[in-house]
């Protein structure tokens, strides 16, 4: 017999609350932030097709539903606390709904945060989760921040770099071809992002404005700089690429890295005196942080070459309802 709404969340989403007052089981839950600390909210949305492919394993899936909305919180330098998860599904199905529920909780246990509540219906395949978190009062990093003569900053893994989940989108597209070893490294940069909390949270009081990639690094950029009344320079070949994605070709290249979405990596500014803090809170995260521009007076954005040459047609980010 197949398993009802209730059933189902029984078996695979109910677990007994710890942090929460009140979790899973009634009308609301009931979260109370440590005193004295701000509540940070989050919300975003996964939809099959468009966020993410029907072959992706439901483990991954489970995770990076998570990690998409943990990266938020990294980006405001806010400590998570919980999480709702509201999920509609043609139909029951649970060796699916085991893996997504492994991969969910394998990340949330990482992070010592609990699910709280959510819904469950019939419908396409879609999972929006909203996260909550706490900052302290005036700590919050926020998008408005930016200041003429900072510089501009960006996190990546350890030997690697942006762009790989966009290369890993070409891949099945068709558009490009990769050997299993380099297409299964950039499958896992698409499907398993890692959410920076804790380079956010050692970024407190050190970034004047933060963000996190998730459309493209020069639309997310277009955002801190529209908040905060700045422009930028960037230098395009200052940006970090894995080996993989280094081997393709400059155009493509550059396309990944500059419009790439699903990189779920900070970009943030801060002081140009502030290298040396900058590179020890990165070490303290266990992430890589590379320089890669400035920000100027004179709005908007200008994207370089090496020697400070004028990028022509320079790619954009992601737009949900124009691409």
């Amino acid at each position: 017999m197949a398993l009802g709404e209730f059933d189902l969340i029984g078996k695979y989403f109910t677990r007994p609350a710890r942090r929460a007052v009140l979790g899973v089981g009634d009308d609301c839950a009931l979260i109370a932030p440590n005193p004295g600390q701000q509540l940070a909210v989050s919300c975003d949305m996964l939809v099959e097709g468009r966020h993410f492919l029907p072959t992706v394993a439901p483990q991954r899936l489970g995770h990076k539903a998570l990690a998409v909305n943990l990266s938020d919180l990294a980006a405001c330098g806010a400590r998570p606390l919980a999480f709702t998860l509201a999920l509609a599904m043609p139909r029951v199905d649970e060796p699916f709904l085991a893996g997504l529920a492994q991969g969910l909780f394998a990340l949330a246990d990482a992070h010592e945060i609990e699910l709280i509540g959510g819904d469950t219906t019939a419908g396409p395949l879609n999972l929006c989760i909203t996260v909550f978190g706490e900052v302290p009062p005036g700590q919050a990093l926020r998008r408005d921040g930016a200041r003429p003569g900072d510089a501009l900053w960006v996190s990546h893994p350890v030997g690697g770099g942006l762009g790989d989940a966009r290369l890993a989108l070409e891949v099945f597209r068709g558009r490009v071809a990769l050997p299993g070893d380099a297409f299964d490294t950039v499958r896992r940069a698409m499907e398993c992002p890692q959410p920076r909390v804790v380079l956010g949270l050692a970024l407190r009081g050190l970034a004047t404005a933060a963000i996190d990639l998730s459309d493209g690094l020069a639309g997310d950029l277009g955002h801190v700089l529209a908040r905060s009344g700045v422009g930028a320079r960037l230098v395009a070949d200052a940006l970090p690429a894995s080996p993989v994605l280094a081997a393709q070709p400059l155009a493509l290249r550059r396309e990944c890295l500059l419009a790439g979405g699903d990189d779920y990596e900070l970009l943030f500014t801060a002081p140009a005196g502030a290298q040396a803090a900058v590179q020890a809170a990165a070490a303290q995260a266990g992430v890589a942080v590379s320089c890669i521009g400035r920000i100027e007076a004179e709005p908007g954005l200008r994207v370089v070459d090496a020697e400070g040459r004028a990028l022509a047609d320079a790619p954009a980010g992601f737009d949900h309802f124009r691409d």
